[in-house]
C-alpha cells in the first residue's frame, strides 16, 4: 500500500513537470509555424508584386521615354524656327545692304554726272578762251609750257628719280575705284597736249578727266624734247603709289601725285 502511494506520489511529479515542458514545446512550435507561415506570405507577396512592380518600371521607362522624345522634338523644332529666323535675318541684312549699295552708286554716279558736266563746261569755257586770245598771249603761254617741261628733264634719270616707296609711301588723293576703271590703266592712253596746264612748285602739272596730275619725278633725258606733245600716256596705280607711263617706253613709271 505504502508503494502505490509512492509511485502515485512520483507520476504526479513527473507529469507536472513533463506536461508544461511539452506544452512549452508545442507553443514554440506553433510559433515557428506560423513564422514560417507569414514568411512564405510575404514571400509570395513578394512574388504576386513582382509582375506589378515590372509592369510599373516599364510603364515608367515609356512614359519617361516618350516625354523624352516630346521634349527632343520640340527642341529640334525650336532650333529650326530660330534657324529659320537667322536665315530671314540674314536675307533682310542683305537686301537692305544691296538696296543701300544701289542708292550710294545713284548718288555717286548722279555726283558724278554733275563733275563730269561742270568739268565739260569748264573745258568749252577754257577752250573758247583761248580761242579768243591774242597771239601773242598764246605764245607766252606756249614758252611757259615748254620752260616748264625742259626745267623739269632729268640730267640722270636713274639717279634723279624715287618710287613712292622711297619717297616713304603715297599720301595723296585716291581715285574711287569705278572712276578709276572708268578713265585709268594701261588701256586709257591719251596725250598731254592740250590739256589744261600749270606749273605749280616749279613742277608740271596738267589737268585730266577733273583731277589734277603733277609730276614728282623729271622725265628722262633720253626722251624726246617733244614727247609731251607727241606720245601716248597712261596713269596707273602699281605697287605703291600712282605712275606715269610714256607707251614708247612702257618701262619707265614716273611718280605723280593726284589732287581734286
Amino acid at each position: 500500500m505504502k508503494s502505490a502511494v509512492i509511485s502515485s506520489a512520483v507520476l504526479s511529479l513527473i507529469l507536472g513537470i513533463v506536461l508544461p515542458v511539452c506544452a512549452q514545446q508545442d507553443d514554440k512550435k506553433e510559433k515557428q509555424d506560423q513564422h514560417r507561415q507569414q514568411q512564405e506570405n510575404k514571400k509570395q507577396d513578394r512574388r504576386d508584386q513582382q509582375p506589378q512592380n515590372q509592369d510599373r518600371v516599364r510603364q515608367d521607362n515609356q512614359d519617361r521615354d516618350r516625354q523624352q522624345n516630346q521634349v527632343r522634338q520640340q527642341q529640334k523644332q525650336d532650333r529650326g524656327h530660330q534657324q529659320e529666323q537667322r536665315i530671314q535675318q540674314m536675307q533682310n541684312q542683305d537686301t537692305q545692304q544691296r538696296q543701300a549699295q544701289q542708292q550710294q552708286n545713284r548718288q555717286d554716279q548722279s555726283r558724278q554726272r554733275q563733275r563730269d558736266q561742270q568739268r565739260q563746261y569748264a573745258n568749252r569755257q577754257q577752250h573758247d578762251a583761248g580761242r579768243h586770245q591774242s597771239p601773242d598771249r598764246n605764245q607766252d603761254h606756249r614758252r611757259v609750257w615748254q620752260s616748264t617741261w625742259q626745267d623739269h628733264r632729268a640730267r640722270n634719270w636713274q639717279s634723279d628719280h624715287r618710287s613712292w616707296q622711297q619717297r616713304g609711301g603715297y599720301r595723296g588723293y585716291r581715285i574711287p575705284q569705278e572712276r578709276y576703271r572708268g578713265y585709268f590703266g594701261p588701256q586709257h592712253w591719251f596725250r598731254i597736249s592740250g590739256l589744261p596746264f600749270a606749273a605749280y612748285g616749279g613742277y608740271p602739272r596738267f589737268q585730266y578727266e577733273g583731277y589734277w596730275v603733277t609730276l614728282q619725278d623729271p622725265w628722262p633725258e633720253d626722251w624726246s624734247n617733244d614727247w609731251y606733245d607727241n606720245d601716248d600716256v597712261f596713269i596707273d596705280y602699281r605697287d605703291d603709289g600712282y605712275y606715269m607711263y610714256n607707251r614708247r617706253h612702257p618701262d619707265v613709271a614716273i611718280a605723280i601725285s593726284i589732287s581734286m
